[in-house]
């Protein structure tokens, strides 16, 4: 049930420069690497956790000169865990370059799936984003704790964006690195069948229960007041689903023809994007009756009211 009284989210896309480590709060340091695109921002967001003996959380992709930066800021420190949110390849290909020169331990979420089998003829549509080479020393789940001299983290199960995602309470400051699932810059890209609206939602309601007072995601500045936040989210998520069901009431039956009557002056390279979204929901309303299609939901079905 939406939160009648809440508000869209308002985004902050104030920039956040790549190639420098910044302190951000005594136990959270962040280098942003140098891959800004229109889906990750100014770029992939790692973080350290600690000093003396630290966590190097998400080291980002695979780019030389992000590994260089992160090992520069660290000379003099141990590395003694590499900790992976999920398996998209703006956030994982870099654990294995950084434990080559750290010979740090590998840990976080389980090696890359799909959040439900594919249908008949089906593909991966976003096949290339994902980091199938990804595989942790250790895997976490829901509460699982990794630990240093001066801090905590503890797993958080979120999947959504995808089946594997996780989230980091960092309870030393109150604070959540909350990776691709909640981010002040833009709402979360949601793509079956690696990805799941139903999923997502349930997460955002998992996390609407909890007390953290800022959340550091994997893309853009942080989330504060992320309680109010989160109901924001929630709510421009039932407002989305809301005009799906309107457009096929009135008619429209393709993803393609929601997309261009709901999302008006979208950047054009964003609009596959918006009809994976626009997919994801029409997913959800199938599986919960509210919407009717011949076989299993696609991207390229036919979509009537129930």
């Amino acid at each position: 049930m939406s939160d009648s009284s809440a508000q869209d989210p308002v985004f902050d896309t104030s920039p956040v420069a790549p190639g420098t480590c910044l302190r951000l709060s005594p136990g959270i340091r962040r280098i942003v690497a140098g891959n800004g695109s229109p889906f990750t921002f100014t770029g992939t967001c790692s973080y350290i956790v600690g000093s003396g003996k630290v966590a190097v959380i998400d080291p980002g992709p695979d780019i030389p000169a992000h590994r260089d930066a992160l090992l520069e800021a660290l000379r003099g420190e141990t590395v003694t865990h590499i900790v992976v949110s999920h398996t998209h390849r703006d956030h994982s290909p870099g654990a294995h370059a950084l434990q080559e020169a750290t010979g740090a331990v590998i840990v976080g979420c389980s090696p890359h799936r799909e959040a439900r089998a594919l249908a008949a003829g089906e593909t991966d549509t976003l096949e290339a984003s994902g980091d199938r080479d990804y595989r942790p020393d250790a895997e976490m789940h829901e509460g699982d704790t990794i630990e240093g001299p001066s801090w905590r983290l503890v797993a958080l199960e979120t999947p959504g964006h995808m089946a594997n995602h996780l989230c980091f309470a960092f309870p030393e400051e109150q604070a959540l690195f909350s990776a691709d699932h909640v981010m002040a810059w833009a709402t979360t890209v949601i793509a079956p069948p690696a990805g799941s609206m139903n999923d997502f939602m349930n997460s955002l309601d998992k996390l609407r229960g909890r007390d953290e007072t800022v959340y550091w995601p994997g893309h853009g500045g942080p989330v504060r007041d992320p309680q109010r936040f989160v109901r924001a989210l929630h709510h421009h998520r039932r407002q989305r689903e809301a005009s799906i069901l309107a457009r096929i009431a009135a008619g429209d039956q393709r993803i393609e023809e929601i997309v261009q009557a709901i999302y008006v002056g979208l950047n054009p390279m964003l609009r596959g994007a918006a009809g994976l979204s626009v997919f994801a929901h029409l997913e959800d309303l199938a599986m919960r009756g509210l919407v009717r299609t011949d076989g299993m939901p696609s991207l390229t079905g036919e979509y009537r009211p129930a």
